[in-house]
């Protein structure tokens, strides 16, 4: 592969439509080896409406054959569908709602978390989808939490529970072939404020107990991908957020914690990162912190030539010095072992 194949290969990147004809921008992007792989949304928060990528299962799976059938090394083809609130493939598309992830910590029966994994993970198969951005294993440790303790996506706020219910979501997506994404890194479960809107400082709220969900699950090697989190905490970083921290990525995750696999930064147009740095440095230190795959959602705004701009500025910050060919090699890698395990997946996916 070449420098630009494999920088190519760290992009995960947003776009618009429900269809992938041969123009499309997308479609070009793919082509030209600009992206490794694309995440999916049913709004289009630019633009303040529905749809943007899903209308039905029919729709939604002939618009990945038509992405794959363009991709020299197959797509990740991502979504968030934890259930609850936070599901891009709804009950008025033709697909079935699962509980809240809080519904199911309190009912703590871990086989009725599995049946619905379960009927997820066979969701996402069907329509193509090889990787989930879920579950979430932050902790409740703030029920007014307005982007998690609010929204229900937090399983509980004991370690234990939160670990129970995230192993069984996993094993049912790794059955049919779905790979997940634990997020975020390293807990979000106890800020006060939206990494979407911007800064979130959880200096005085976060606690060691955070970790614990991850720690157990890498332990377990149950972590096929884990998100970083926008968050900044001054204990763990006194200078940058997780997401651009080779403190918290290199140091805690890899080093304390040994994971192996793909970091998948969260999204680098939420505010919480757009609104403090530019796109190319950004870009370098999200890279050089140990981010493996650099999720753009290309949502809150919108660039038609978004991957081709984010692909062209990795590549000048290699050309710069800025970031190693080294470093490049390594996340490529990560992203090429993660892609081997879903083209194992049951045939039909």
């Amino acid at each position: 592969m070449t420098l630009r194949e494999k920088a190519g290969q760290l992009l995960l990147v947003g776009f618009r439509g429900l269809e992938a004809g041969p123009r499309s921008p997308i479609v070009r992007a793919i082509r030209s080896g600009c992206v490794g792989g694309v995440v999916l949304f049913d709004r289009d928060l630019a633009r303040g409406g529905r749809p943007r990528n899903i209308r039905s299962l029919r729709q939604v799976r002939k618009l990945i054959t038509e992405l794959q059938k363009a991709a020299a090394i197959p797509l990740l083809v991502a979504v968030d569908q934890e259930g609850g609130r936070v599901a891009r493939l709804k009950k008025e598309q033709g697909f079935q709602e699962a509980p809240a992830a809080a519904a199911l910590g309190r009912a703590d029966d871990v086989e009725q978390t599995r049946h619905h994994a379960a009927a997820t993970a066979v969701a996402l198969a069907a329509a193509g989808i090889n990787l989930n951005f879920a579950p979430v294993v932050d902790l409740d440790a703030y029920p007014d939490n307005p982007i998690i303790g609010r929204f229900g996506r937090s399983y509980s706020a004991d370690p234990a529970v939160v670990v129970r219910h995230a192993a069984a979501v996993i094993e049912a997506h790794r059955e049919h072939g779905v790979s997940c994404c634990l997020k975020h890194f390293p807990g979000h479960g106890s800020s006060r404020s939206d990494s979407h809107l911007g800064i979130t400082d959880v200096s005085e709220s976060w606690q060691p107990s955070e970790l614990e969900p991850f720690r157990a699950l890498v332990a377990a090697g149950q972590a096929d991908a884990i998100m970083t989190a926008h968050i900044f905490n001054r204990h763990l970083d006194p200078e940058f957020p997780a997401t651009l921290s080779i403190k918290i990525i290199t140091g805690l995750l890899r080093g304390e914690l040994g994971f192996t696999g793909a970091v998948i930064s969260d999204d680098l147009d939420m505010r919480a990162i757009a609104d403090e740095f530019d796109r190319e440095r950004a870009l370098e230190l999200a890279l050089n912190a140990g981010n493996d795959i650099l999720l753009i959602a290309n949502n809150a705004t919108f660039a038609a030539d978004a991957a081709q701009r984010s692909l062209e500025a990795v590549l000048g910050l290699v050309a710069g010095g800025r970031v190693s060919a080294a470093r490049i090699d390594e996340a490529c890698g990560r992203v090429l072992e993660l892609k081997a395990r879903l083209t194992a997946a049951p045939a039909g996916i």
